[in-house]
């Protein structure tokens, strides 16, 4: 398989009142293979829906993308026009946004905001076709093509959010990103909407880029998981060897800090300390004073990169397989 997204050394800062800036995002450099699903988790402010919003190059001031490339197609987004971008937006990669339930205008048909997506990219003109066009995108969801008349409030939560997933696939991205699809919505209808998206996958053959806190959901979803802490990507490796067989620290505590579903009865083991305050980056490994089997070198040298069978991390001192 042929990467369809290629990320190579992205730093995205957020400038201070102060004059200063902040890196969010820290050299991540990550692909994506046609077909293929891949997660990244972490703490909530590590980074993630930053990277997200770089992958559509939807960062407002006082965001912006400092370094690095994002290449789809061949074309390096960072540096495309706004026009371009604007093309390649929901018709190359589309995004359902964290409480995407949330994203619908509240006083607008669910009809009419279909039509103003495929007037907007050209697609049609026509109220008929957009109709058609829509039924079948409500359909593939399972939602009935009479409540395309609806506003989004007469929607449950759960419904809401597979009429953003059909919006999404209107115009057949090649990636689709998922920034927590399934936030403030109940278990049941968690794994329903997850269902939906997994077989529409399968069926439309699209990849994914799916971001979470919650490990233990992404390693049912996805090939691929890349665990970023402070900015920075600290491993990535298959969901089978995130699972079994974890390189840092991190993604050891953060991995056992889910409860399983089955098996024994367990003490579940937190991660001690707080997140990194960005504006205090320490010299040598960020997850230092929170981690388990720190070292001398975590103190005094940043950690290089070391490659597996199937990823890599960045770590001096690795948890040893098994």
């Amino acid at each position: 398989m042929s990467d369809l997204l290629t990320v190579k050394g992205l730093s995205v800062d957020y400038v201070t009142a102060k004059g200063g800036h902040v890196r969010a995002v820290d050299n991540v450099s990550f692909s994506i293979k046609e077909g293929q699903s891949y997660g990244l988790a972490g703490e909530s402010g590590c980074g993630k829906s930053t990277i997200a919003f770089s992958l559509m190059r939807l960062h407002r001031p006082p965001a912006l993308i400092s370094d690095g490339q994002i290449i789809v197609g061949g074309n390096d987004i960072v540096h495309m026009t706004e026009n371009q971008v604007q093309q390649l937006r929901w018709s190359e990669i589309a995004m359902v946004f964290q409480s995407a339930m949330n994203c619908l205008n509240p006083v607008v048909t669910v009809e009419k905001q279909f039509f103003e997506i495929f007037r907007y990219h050209g697609i049609t003109n026509d109220k008929k076709v957009s109709r058609k066009k829509a039924e079948e995108l409500l359909s593939v969801v399972g939602i009935p093509a009479e409540r395309l008349k609806d506003y989004p409030h007469q929607y449950s939560g759960g419904m809401r959010q597979r009429a953003v997933i059909a919006m999404a696939l209107a115009l057949r991205p090649k990636l689709l990103i998922l920034d927590e699809p399934t936030t403030a919505l109940d278990t049941v209808v968690q794994r329903d909407i997850l269902k939906c998206i997994y077989d529409l996958k399968k069926e439309l053959k699209f990849s994914i880029f799916f971001i979470t806190h919650d490990i233990s959901l992404m390693m049912e979803f996805c090939d691929t998981i890349g665990i970023m802490y402070a900015g920075k990507i600290v491993e990535q490796s298959s969901s089978g060897n995130i699972l079994h067989n974890p390189k840092h620290p991190y993604t050891y505590g953060l991995k056992n800090s889910f409860p399983s579903l089955k098996g024994e009865v367990k003490y579940m083991e937190g991660i001690p300390g707080t997140p990194l305050d960005l504006q205090a980056i320490p010299v040598g490994c960020r997850f230092q004073d929170r981690c388990f089997r720190a070292c001398n070198d975590c103190f005094t040298k940043e950690p290089e990169i070391s490659t597996t069978n199937d990823g890599f991390f960045y770590c001096h001192n690795p948890l040893k397989a098994g």
